[in-house]
């Protein structure tokens, strides 16, 4: 089982900036699909973003023009980087693998907390 590790959160003004980085334990371009999610307090968790193996993209609608996902194959590693933060952004983020139908395939870490003050 792969393990991912995300870091890079923290406490940003509105309008401000932050890149999240996940660790994988083996290539990430062993997955099909690798994504960033996030759950705010009472809510569900959601995506916010995916990169396909081959490289494609796709965004929430909440996030479009914000938010972009790359990763650093030799390192192992997919990066979130965010700008324009909003106080709405403020979640708890977290990266996973996924087949390409959208079903998780991997398990669920800690996460990084993203807090964005207005």
């Amino acid at each position: 089982q792969v393990q991912l590790v995300e870091s890079g959160g923290g406490l940003v003004q509105a309008g401000g900036s932050l890149r999240l980085s996940c660790a994988a334990s083996r290539s990430i371009l062993s997955f099909s699909v690798m994504g960033w999610y996030r759950q705010a307090p009472g809510k569900q968790r959601e995506l916010v973003a995916t990169m396909t193996r081959a490289g494609g993209t796709n965004y929430a609608d909440s996030v479009k023009g914000r938010f972009t996902i790359s990763r650093d194959n030799a390192k192992n590693t997919a990066f979130l980087q965010m700008k324009s933060l909003k106080p709405e952004d403020t979640a708890v983020y977290y990266c996973n693998t996924a087949n390409y139908a959208g079903t998780i395939t991997g398990s669920w870490g800690q996460g990084t907390q993203v807090t964005v003050s207005s």
